[in-house]
């Protein structure tokens, strides 16, 4: 399949649907301006495209396997967590707007919670 930049896509973004919550992710992005939804959906594209060496300052690796999006959204750092499974799909996990330094510990623990129970079970939430 092609996008429209004529890459191929390597990767998908899955979002994550967790104990029948809504996804936080879809949440943000719903609550965004239309302006800022199209800039997060053309950094959604751009993550498929590239995969995990997409550099800095676009995306970082936190720890265990957790790496962040950063998009700036009307001045504001918007952050999207997600990790890599089975060498095609990105599972979104979390986002948010970074108002610290570091991605604060609560966002950290939730995400690589949510991953050991994803990759424990097969992909399967």
């Amino acid at each position: 399949m092609l996008n429209d930049s004529g890459m191929d896509k390597k990767w998908n973004i899955h979002f994550c649907e967790h104990d029948s919550e809504s996804c936080p992710v879809i949440d943000f992005i719903e609550n965004c301006s239309e302006k800022n939804q199209a800039k997060i959906f053309r950094f959604f594209s751009l993550l498929e495209e590239t995969g995990p060496v997409l550099p800095r300052p676009y995306s970082d690796i936190l720890c265990c396997g957790i790496h962040e999006l950063r998009v700036k959204l009307s001045g504001n750092h918007g952050r999207f967590l997600y990790f890599f499974y089975d060498e095609e799909k990105i599972i979104m996990f979390n986002a948010f707007y970074k108002t610290t330094d570091r991605v604060p510990d609560i966002y950290m623990k939730h995400a690589q919670d949510f991953r050991n129970s994803y990759l424990a079970y097969g992909g399967e939430e």
